[in-house]
């Protein structure tokens, strides 16, 4: 077998094979001879076909899969000669497929790139830290009587906030549409479950009312039927309810405390609290560490993996779709490329420091980590038992354990610089921006008046 190599670009390589004849002819043969024994022709008896009459029906397609399987086997053979490692499967070319000539080929392909691991002290690591402070413990005891609450029914007119529960018919010029029409809904007030306007004409109703609600479907309405179109929605008012939340011993007794006491409720709470800080504090290091790592190592990437983690993303947005391709209409490949060329990268990255630091899998560590993941759970054994009773999901246990070793191991290296913020701006980030948001335009307007009264004196 003659081999020749040849850069194409960056990672891309075209092997040359040359394949003798003979290799080929010689298996042909066999497998003709074999199909003399078993072929079935009229006006021959079983196992006594003349090989030219086999060669002349047959010897096409045999000589076909002949050289297919040669040219898999062949290109196989040709990168572990070449020590070459490739990272996707070739697009393999005939050349020259001329019977009773050499087999010559081409295959292209990506190998995987060298990575030259950055020094770890140059990465940088914003480390935040938190704690669950009383008052937290208190917000968050409240935010629970709240979810508990019951609904109450009042005898007074609604307001935002209330929970109306209505019957209602809707038309449009005169006629009933699909999906217009319910009895005894619940309607939370002031949050926008509705088309904008339907809610605030019920503000002010109370309990028995009878109303005509006018609205105008949005242009861009999912129900292309009734998008842009003005409704009459005949409204009754059944009930006005009221949330009221639950006293501290009522939420004690749903939370499954024995006896309703509320000082073991409190340590129960704090205690899931600051079990989800760690977890979101660990969550939000790993993240920082592994854009740290994206970021401080450059290196050709195999088109071939990114085709491959695009082509992943696609079926998973499929999947969120319900699995109607017809709802993801030509998704170009542009919409995942930046996604899947971190990922790949990333993951080519973490594979080389596991290597160069011969990282292996702690089964000691696996164990903490799937008792970790089965602590949320009411049957936390049986949790357990779902992932080492089927060793595709174990792997995937023991993947995040090496994910997590390499993260330990990159910060103890790392630069870190350690960030105390309140459980809130860690666990709620967005409220925390918002209120950071509203105080930095607050400054902003006071510096302006600052700037207007200086200028007017």
């Amino acid at each position: 077998m003659q081999v020749s190599v040849e850069t194409t670009s960056g990672l891309e390589r075209k092997l040359t094979i040359g394949v003798e004849s003979s290799k080929i002819d010689g298996v042909a043969l066999t497998k003709m001879k074999e199909l003399a024994k078993t072929q079935r022709l009229n006006g021959f008896r079983p196992g006594k076909i003349p090989l030219n009459v086999i060669k002349k029906r047959f010897g096409a397609h045999v000589r076909q899969d002949v050289i297919s399987d040669v040219m898999q086997r062949s290109f196989y053979e040709a990168v572990v000669q070449e020590k070459m490692q490739p990272a996707g499967p070739p697009r393999i070319e005939p050349v020259s497929m001329e019977e009773g000539k050499d087999l010559e080929f081409t295959a292209t392909f990506d190998i995987y790139p060298e990575i030259k691991l950055e020094d770890f002290s140059k990465v940088e690591i914003e480390m935040t830290t938190a704690e669950v402070a009383d008052d937290d413990l208190t917000k968050m005891i409240d935010t629970l009587r709240e979810q508990q609450a019951n609904w109450v029914e009042v005898k007074r007119k609604a307001k935002n906030e209330d929970q109306v529960v209505i019957d209602f018919v809707g038309t449009i010029d005169g006629e009933e549409f699909n999906g217009g029409k319910a009895d005894n809904f619940e309607l939370l007030l002031g949050k926008g479950q509705m088309i904008p306007g339907f809610e605030e004409q019920l503000v002010g109703t109370k309990t028995g009312d009878e109303v005509e609600v006018k609205v105008t479907f949005p242009e861009d309405y999912q129900n292309k039927d009734v998008a842009g179109k003005d409704a009459l929605f005949a409204t009754k008012i059944n009930k006005v309810n009221k949330k009221e939340a639950l006293k501290m011993s009522e939420l004690a007794e749903k939370l499954g405390i024995a006896d309703g006491k509320i000082a073991d409720m409190k340590v129960d709470i704090r205690k899931n609290m600051e079990r989800e800080l760690k977890q979101a504090i660990t969550s939000k290091v790993k993240q920082q560490v592994m854009d740290a790592l994206v970021e401080a190592h450059d290196f050709d990437m195999p088109n071939a993996l990114v085709e491959q983690e695009i082509n992943q993303q696609k079926q998973q947005a499929l999947q969120q779709f319900g699995g109607d391709a017809s709802s993801l209409p030509d998704l170009p490949n542009e919409l995942f490329a930046d996604k899947a060329t971190k990922r790949v990268k990333l993951g080519l990255i973490v594979s080389e420091i596991i290597k160069q630091n011969k990282i292996a899998t702690d089964q000691e560590k696996v164990k903490v980590k799937l008792d970790e993941l089965a602590s949320v759970y009411e049957q936390p054994e049986e949790v357990v038992n779902y992932y080492l009773s089927d060793e595709k999901r174990l792997s995937e246990i023991e993947q995040l354990v090496l994910e997590d070793s390499v993260i330990e191991l990159v910060q103890a290296g790392a630069k870190v610089t350690e960030i105390k913020v309140t459980f809130d701006e860690l666990m709620n980030p967005k409220d925390a921006e918002s209120s950071s948001k509203e105080s930095a335009d607050v400054k902003e307007k006071s510096a302006d008046v600052k700037e207007e009264s200086s200028e007017t004196e």
